[in-house]
């Protein structure tokens, strides 16, 4: 890279909730020589990305938007998509944020300069170097997709939930739907009633409680905006309510029988047919796996022209699915609903001191600090890293500590004129060990299933296993004595 490369003080990855929510921080704070790299050409990030029927945030708006940035007009309990998108837009433009934002700007390579002490960045586009880098990338990136044989020979459409083909029509199609997440049950019940036969394959069931959606009304509304204490207490009526369910994941497991108890009311209540009620039934804990709140995904497969299947498949044709026991279905679409990749493809690109890359140290052991920085990578913040993310709260509030305890970061570096911190390892390895022995017992890895919230070998994948006001209360302010800082 050449030395008249451009320079920016601050480099963020990602223009999603946490790389909005960072540089409208850290201009307030005084820091205008950033940059914002997305690789879209929208901001938004899961919300600019995932525009399949039904998308839809299940954690109350009230709840799931910035608490600096409180929005009266959310239509709906529970926001979808396009409000969410719109919400952000909006956001980004009253701070003006977006001059600092390169759009189409994909993160190709980021490094460490150990003889500068700076970042050398690559992206689509051009290079920069950059004091400080900011991962903002986000955990649901990049769409998986399952190993099924004879999969590249089908002759009809296929796609997944985070790339939906919105100009093909499914209209009296044969579709399969593959998987079961959050995704496909909000998919689900928007496509049931145009497709002619839709075939839900099920690895395992998960646990459906009510969602209560509901349309907001005028007087809400106005009262909202005329009293901004009322919006204060339903935020915090929605963070005590979440913060409830680590009761089950944090405390003991036992807790979870009022929960399960309203997720078999409901299945009750939804579905006539007794077969496909135990079908439908989850054989783990609830909360080992993430719980989805819906009103609609359990009617939605009790009609006629669905069938759940829990049998495997045993390979792809051109125009049909072939189950393990033999049985032949014939299909015009596949959808695949299955989540999302557990290591962010940004996340091979982001090189640290010793040559190694963030994903190869994900591979080796989810690690990090606080989920917001990580030894060898000196210089070098992220938001929702590994044990930064809770089973138990919005992801917003956890990324508002996060973006809390990095703008205090580099408040004290530019205080102490420092050039250079590193998280000191042993920190680091403190931490790990504290985030391992409070996982040993939580519903996560004693629960019954498998999940993304596990590592193949069983750990705990990276949620943050504690509550998360005393998440809140670490991540308050930087703390300087657990790096190494040089000027």
């Amino acid at each position: 890279m050449p030395e008249s490369t451009e320079h920016a003080h601050i480099v963020i990855v990602g223009a999603g909730f946490g790389g909005i929510g960072l540089a409208i921080k850290l201009r307030e704070a005084g820091f205008d020589d950033l940059v914002v790299l997305e690789r879209a050409a929208d901001l938004g990030g899961t919300w600019q990305a995932n525009t399949y029927p039904g998308c839809a945030c299940d954690v109350p708006s009230q709840l799931y938007s910035y608490s600096f940035a409180p929005n009266p007009d959310w239509s709906r309990t529970y926001g979808r998509q396009p409000e969410i998108l719109a919400y952000l837009r909006r956001v980004a433009a009253e701070h003006d944020v977006v001059r600092h934002i390169r759009f189409g700007a994909e993160v190709l390579d980021a490094r460490w300069d150990d003889d500068r002490s700076v970042w050398r960045i690559e992206y689509s586009g051009g290079q920069l170097t950059a004091d400080i880098l900011i991962s903002a990338t986000g955990v649901f990136a990049d769409a998986k997709y399952p190993a099924l044989p004879g999969l590249e020979s089908f002759a009809g459409k296929a796609f997944h939930s985070l790339h939906w083909d919105h100009a093909h029509d499914l209209t009296g199609e044969k579709v399969a739907v593959i998987g079961t997440g959050a995704s496909a049950v909000q998919f689900v019940p928007e496509i049931q009633p145009r497709v002619g036969k839709l075939l839900l394959f099920q690895r395992s069931a998960p646990w459906i409680v009510p969602r209560l959606d509901r349309a907001t009304s005028g007087l809400e509304r106005f009262l909202l905006r005329r009293i901004p204490f009322t919006q204060k207490a339903i935020r915090g009526g929605w963070y005590a309510a979440i913060e409830g369910f680590g009761l089950i994941s944090l405390v003991d497991k036992r807790f979870r029988h009022p929960y399960e108890a309203l997720g078999r009311l409901q299945l009750r209540r939804q579905v006539r047919d007794a077969r496909l009620r135990e079908t439908l039934t989850p054989d783990y804990v609830i909360g080992c796996k993430r719980a989805i709140f819906s009103d609609a995904y359990l009617p939605a497969l009790d009609q006629p022209n669905v069938d759940v299947i829990t049998q495997g498949i045993a390979e792809v044709k051109p125009h049909s699915i072939v189950l393990r026991d033999g049985t032949e279905h014939a299909v015009d679409t596949i959808i695949f609903g299955t989540g999302f990749t557990a290591i962010p493809t940004a996340f091979e690109r982001f090189t640290g001191r010793d040559g190694r890359s963030l994903a190869d140290l994900y591979r080796e052991h989810p690690q990090s600090y606080l989920g917001a920085t990580v030894a060898g990578f000196p210089n070098f913040f992220c938001t929702l890293g590994p044990f930064g993310a809770a089973g138990n709260q919005s992801a917003i509030y956890m990324i508002e500590s996060q973006i809390a305890y990095i703008v205090d970061a580099v408040r004290t570096l530019r205080h102490t004129a420092t050039r250079r911190i590193e998280l000191r390892r042993p920190v680091q390895d403190a931490f790990l060990t504290e985030m391992a022995t409070r996982s040993s017992t939580s519903v996560w890895l004693t629960g019954g299933c498998q999940s993304y919230y596990t590592t193949p070998d069983g750990l705990n994948a990276g949620l943050y296993p504690n509550w998360s006001f005393e998440y809140r209360r670490r991540t308050r302010r930087f703390d300087a004595e657990s790096y190494e800082m040089s000027s």
